[in-house]
């Protein structure tokens, strides 16, 4: 059951990595970072109520108290990530961004040892920085250190670049404690709508109303709500209930892997020794962080 939850996490990462390929798509409309976050999880809310309304209204059913797991999943870690991560790559470099923002494992491994008192051993401790230098690789930035680099981060970008990894790390703990409750089904639907209802009224998509006419928006907007959305959040989720949170935020960071994998396959950007070693160090910590018998 383990290494089926593992295959299920490393798809759902899988799927979030090729999210820039329905996100070029609509940039080429003009719709700006926050208007497609926006577009994203409204989409998968409405795909993931209509689709349970009629095949198993039951998981639709929450209690109200329990309402604080999908502010938890939703919210702080879904929008304000989103929010945390935008912001980052304006007061940065995207390379740094996303450097900031793969520093959730680190969040996962604590808070998972706090909230579920998992243990945090070496291997666990190794990955983790397996994991850290493989994504500064991939993004092409960590090797540029040095007396020639134009490395320069705010104050406030650095301040929400972590609060970027905090957030994307949330999703885990708060996943975690849902599922003892709620059908994974349920914990997916509920994260896209709270996250709907933070962002959209915020969002500025009214300016937008002539993007919706046209026949190519639709199936982007498709595509984003499925497979990076709503197909990669049920597959994640299904794999935490077999593994645990620290475990599942470090394999999960195939993400970044593939995300550069789609930019050389479907975009002709190159990929450096520095980012093919990058790689090979992720896929390394993933390997390693798995329990064998």
């Amino acid at each position: 059951m383990e290494k089926r939850a593992y295959l299920l996490i490393i798809a759902g990462a899988t799927l979030w990595g090729i999210i820039g390929f329905f996100v070029r798509g609509l940039y080429g409309f003009g719709f700006s970072p926050l208007q497609v976050v926006s577009l994203r999880v409204f989409a998968a809310a409405l795909i993931m109520i209509v689709y349970l309304f009629f095949t198993r209204p039951e998981l639709l059913k929450i209690r109200f108290r329990d309402s604080l797991y999908f502010v938890g999943t939703g919210i702080f870690s879904l929008a304000f990530f989103n929010f945390c991560y935008f912001s980052t790559m304006k007061e940065t470099s995207i390379a740094v961004a996303v450097i900031l923002l793969y520093t959730a494992p680190a969040f996962v491994a604590v808070l998972s040892r706090i909230f579920f008192g998992e243990k945090l051993g070496a291997k666990k401790v190794f990955s983790l920085g397996l994991t850290f230098a493989g994504c500064a690789f991939v993004t092409g930035y960590f090797p540029s250190f040095g007396a020639s680099s134009s490395f320069s981060l705010s104050g406030l970008g650095l301040l929400t670049g972590i609060g970027s990894g905090l957030g994307y790390a949330l999703y885990s703990i708060f996943g975690k404690a849902a599922l003892e409750k709620y059908h994974t089904m349920t914990i997916a639907t509920y994260t896209f709508v709270f996250a709907s209802l933070a962002l959209l009224p915020v969002s500025g998509l009214g300016n937008m109303g002539w993007a919706f006419s046209t026949a190519s928006f639709w199936l982007y907007l498709l595509g984003l709500g499925l497979f990076p959305t709503v197909f990669a959040y049920i597959l994640y989720t299904k794999g935490l209930e077999e593994v645990e949170s620290s475990r599942a935020s470090i394999v999960a960071t195939v993400e970044p892997v593939v995300g550069t994998l789609v930019g050389v396959f479907f975009f002709g950007e190159m990929l450096s020794s520095w980012q093919l070693a990058g790689v090979l160090l992720v896929l390394v910590a993933v390997v390693l962080i798995q329990e064998r018998k």
